[in-house]
């Protein structure tokens, strides 16, 4: 446990850096340039690369070892933090924070791209809660990984908006570069004793196996079902990170605004708590389904008015049931997969929920902005809904999020009445291959 426990401190650091480093860069570009459709796609930027680069990090994780991937994913980091630093410094053109400039959005990727790397730490750490934690406490140590990034994300949404404030991203990627540091060099004293690698893993090493990895999930039941909804569930997550900010920032200061994200994000920690002291219930499919049911009914209403309690409220709402959900879906993973194919497996999960995310934040962004900010100002929307709706960009922003939530909510009833939600639960109570209580003999 104590190396646990080491592994959790670790990527709190790792995960406050780089979250610090989106989050502000997010902060920078919108007040810079006031334009949502260029905050929409830094989500979609990092999204869209989560979904690419994720079943090639899993094959990493899986086959290089997992805290040595941890450590490659600070050390890139850093690199890229100072030369993107660098950068910032040498050439105006991106202090000039110009839409229409290509060194301004190569200085937005190489930045996204430093965050990305610390995806690599997301796929490793539950196949190591698999490794050193035992089966019947898995979903309470799922609890306490997501109460840690609780407290990353409370810390984060409080600095970031500081950080922007005072020193803009000069101030931003100092920070970034001396914390990612500092987790490389922690990491460095940290052993885990992990499984030697059969002899064709070195070759195997080599190439992604994508088909490998997906004859292992279609081999349990209703496993594919189960990604494939979290993946439109994801849909959720990427209108909130393509128009959260710019909602948010519609309605108070950048300052109040990252501080309203810290408060919030108490409900990260408390959620997290609760998991690591109660669990998840017998069957951690259905928590998942009834999760991401009120999660999509509060979608549906906390923008129904131009408030910033509503908004408070909604927000909290979220964030307290992410990490159940999270927790949730791990640990179903943690117990039906084999172990020497959860990064794999993993990271597929990850490209392929995250699939629907850039997606939504690449068409949603323009969309709001060209479509449904004129339709809710001056538009049909203002006209017929305007008087109790409200008027103006930030209610054209607003109702995006009412239609996405009640669109959820008739996938996720449908999702419960559906047979893949009984297979899989019944792969789950059957115990099926997974984790270190029953490797699997297939070479990996």
């Amino acid at each position: 446990m104590q190396s646990f426990h080491h592994l959790l401190a670790n990527n709190f650091v790792a995960n406050l850096t780089n979250f610090t480093v989106w989050f502000a860069l997010t902060f920078w570009t919108f007040l810079e340039t006031g334009s949502v459709f260029a905050t929409g796609m830094i989500a979609g930027i990092y999204l869209g690369l989560t979904a690419l680069l994720g079943v090639w990090f899993g094959s990493l994780v899986d086959h290089r070892g997992k805290r040595n991937m941890m450590l490659a994913s600070s050390l890139a980091s850093l690199f890229l933090y100072a030369l993107v630093l660098t950068a910032y410094v040498l050439l105006p053109d991106i202090r000039t924070a110009s839409v229409s400039s290509a060194t301004f959005w190569l200085f937005i990727l190489l930045s996204m791209l430093a965050v990305i790397c610390g995806n690599i730490r997301m796929i490793a750490l539950p196949t190591l809660v698999t490794l050193l934690i035992a089966e019947d406490r898995r979903d309470k140590a799922n609890g306490l990984v997501g109460m840690v990034g609780g407290v990353g994300f409370l810390v984060t949404s409080a600095i970031s908006g500081f950080l922007v404030a005072w020193g803009g991203m000069i101030a931003t990627l100092v920070f970034a570069i001396a914390f990612t540091l500092a987790a490389a060099v922690h990491l460095l004293f940290v052993r885990i004793d992990e499984p030697r690698s059969a002899a064709g893993d070195h070759e195997a090493a080599r190439r992604v196996d994508l088909a490998g990895t997906f004859r292992v999930i279609l081999g349990i039941p209703g496993l594919l079902a189960l990604i494939l909804f979290a993946t439109f569930n994801n849909f959720l997550g990427g209108v909130y990170m393509a128009l959260m900010d710019a909602y948010g920032l519609s309605l108070m200061k950048v300052e109040q605004w990252g501080l309203l994200w810290a408060v919030l994000s108490c409900a990260f920690i408390l959620s997290g708590a609760l998991i690591s002291r109660t669990g998840l219930g017998a069957n951690p499919i259905r928590t998942l389904l009834f999760v991401c049911l009120i999660e999509w009914a509060v979608a549906a209403i906390f923008t129904i008015q131009s408030s910033i309690p509503l908004l408070a409220i909604g927000c909290f709402v979220w964030m307290f049931l992410g990490p159940y959900a999270e927790a949730a879906e791990q640990t179903a993973l943690q117990k039906v997969v084999p172990f020497e194919r959860q990064g794999r497996v993993f990271g597929f999960a990850q490209s392929i929920e995250q699939a629907a995310s850039p997606l939504t934040a690449f068409l949603i962004a323009p969309i709001t902005q060209f479509f449904f900010v004129p339709m809710m100002t001056e538009g049909i929307g203002a006209d017929a809904i305007g008087d109790w709706y409200g008027r103006g960009p930030e209610r054209g922003i607003a109702i995006v999020f009412s239609i996405a939530g009640v669109l959820g909510m008739l996938a996720t009833i449908a999702a419960f009445r559906s047979k893949s939600y009984g297979r899989i639960s019944d792969a789950y109570f059957a115990g099926a291959t997974g984790g270190l209580d029953a490797p699997a003999k297939q070479p990996a």
